[in-house]
């Protein structure tokens, strides 16, 4: 037995539900016997930029996140330890980031397009979780929340989908997808499925992986 923290990857290109799946999942531990770390906290600030720039600016590189910082506090969290990170506001200079605390737990997440391409962070992984969906379903969904979400103009939203995140995409996540544990299809809209599935996984978390760590 060992009191070690299970240290979850959760990869999926844009709109495959990866947060939606996230909130299913977390919603079936306490507090205290999960946290979770995001790659999109992990961006390099770009400072300023005018709508023009950031529909240019390619931010679906891994060069775009701090792979050493994450690496560190993904290990922090491992030897128990609490890390503080501020959160990114993807360039919303109208938004204030919070200061994060992530306490360490039992069970760790992390989640993110390159997680399984930054090789000394996937190689930490106990579970790899991959979330495939359909091109023209994860455009629909990304469409829809950053249209809504985020105020960007269609036009940028369709020129950074074609010319960023696909390529991305099949270049940095893809590949891994042979390697992970488990595939989860979602090219539903049936919120039920992803309920169903991601109960699933945590009686199996629960029944298994939390004893162990918790050494009971």
């Amino acid at each position: 037995m060992s009191n070690k923290p299970f240290l979850i990857g959760i990869a999926g290109g844009s709109g495959s539900g990866k947060t939606f799946f996230l909130h299913c999942f977390l919603n079936h531990f306490r507090t205290e016997e999960v946290c979770l770390v995001s790659q999109d906290d992990y961006y390099i600030p770009v400072g300023e930029m005018t709508e023009e720039e950031n529909k240019l600016f390619n931010f679906d590189l891994p060069d775009t996140i701090d792979d050493k910082l994450f690496l560190k506090d993904i290990n922090s969290l491992l030897a128990g330890e609490t890390v503080y990170k501020k959160e990114y506001t993807f360039n919303n200079s109208k938004a204030t980031p919070k200061l994060l605390e992530i306490k360490s737990a039992p069970i760790i997440i992390v989640e993110g397009l390159f997680i399984l391409h930054f090789k000394e962070i996937a190689q930490l992984l106990d579970l790899k979780i991959f979330i495939d969906t359909e091109e023209e379903i994860a455009l629909k969904r990304r469409l829809k929340r950053d249209l809504a979400e985020r105020g960007y103009p269609e036009e940028s939203i369709l020129y950074k989908w074609f010319n960023h995140v696909v390529p991305a995409y099949k270049a940095y996540l893809l590949p891994y997808k042979p390697a992970c544990h488990k595939i989860i299809t979602n090219n539903t809209h049936v919120a039920e499925d992803i309920v169903r599935i991601s109960e699933a996984i945590s009686q199996e978390l629960r029944s298994d992986i939390l004893p162990k760590r918790l050494g009971i």
